[in-house]
């Protein structure tokens, strides 16, 4: 499957960059990034990187939604995390000199910055405020993995669902949002997120409906009640 470059998006104008890793770089910082990256125009299920593969440098998500995932022994992909705009991947294995251990597929049409990897390891070099801010996000990043390894093993299926759902609808949802947020997922990869089959968690929404947690049109599910949600993955 062929990639389509995109015209370059200037760093200065970019909408994500202020929720991104970026957005700590002073002006001739930004300038020097968006002159080094390249834009490229990525379809609905084709792949960034796979696992077992070396980094050349670093993915930033300018729009659409991407999976990170492992496959398991049994072949099946175990979501890690879903990503939107203004997230950075590969930059953990990309510092640690190693593979990728994660493979990262579009969900959705999307337009990714790449950024070679000596031109972003300059900033970690020259930018004090940029490695402060890198080591948050890594430090954020394993608490959340250290979270969701405690939930799949002390919490039910149905409360790792509830908890899932309230996850994705962050992810999905913008910043001063009112209107309940529609989380666009196949249900095959939201029962790999969670950890459970397939059949167990149409089930499951189909309790989460009648109990009018939340609602769904075709394959998008929207939260209806948080508050139940919550009482659901017994966080109250």
């Amino acid at each position: 499957m062929s990639f389509k470059k995109a015209p370059k998006i200037s760093c200065e104008d970019c909408k994500s960059r202020g929720r991104s890793l970026f957005g700590v770089l002073c002006s001739h910082e930004v300038a020097q990034i968006s002159d080094a990256k390249s834009c490229t125009n990525y379809k609905k299920g084709q792949v960034l990187f796979h696992e077992g593969t070396r980094p050349l440098g670093v993915f930033c998500i300018n729009n659409g939604k991407v999976k990170v995932y492992r496959l398991g022994a049994d072949g099946k992909e175990q979501i890690m995390k879903i990503t939107k705009e203004g997230d950075v991947l590969g930059y953990k294995a990309m510092i640690g000199e190693e593979t990728y251990p994660v493979t990262a597929e579009t969900l959705e049409d999307c337009t990714i910055c790449f950024v070679p990897k000596n031109d972003f390891l300059s900033l970690l070099t020259d930018n004090p405020n940029f490695n402060k801010k890198l080591l948050q996000a890594v430090c954020q990043e394993i608490g959340v993995m250290s979270e969701k390894l405690t939930n799949l093993a002390q919490k039910s299926v149905r409360e790792r669902l509830a908890i899932t759902l309230l996850m994705l609808k962050d992810t999905y949802g913008i910043d001063g949002d009112k209107e309940p947020v529609e989380i666009n997922l196949t249900r095959e990869d939201l029962a790999n997120i969670v950890g459970t089959a397939t059949e167990t968690l149409i089930r499951l929404l189909h309790d989460f409906k009648e109990e009018n947690y939340i609602s769904t049109k075709g394959r998008k599910i929207k939260v209806e009640d948080v508050k139940g949600l919550v009482r659901a993955a017994g966080l109250y």
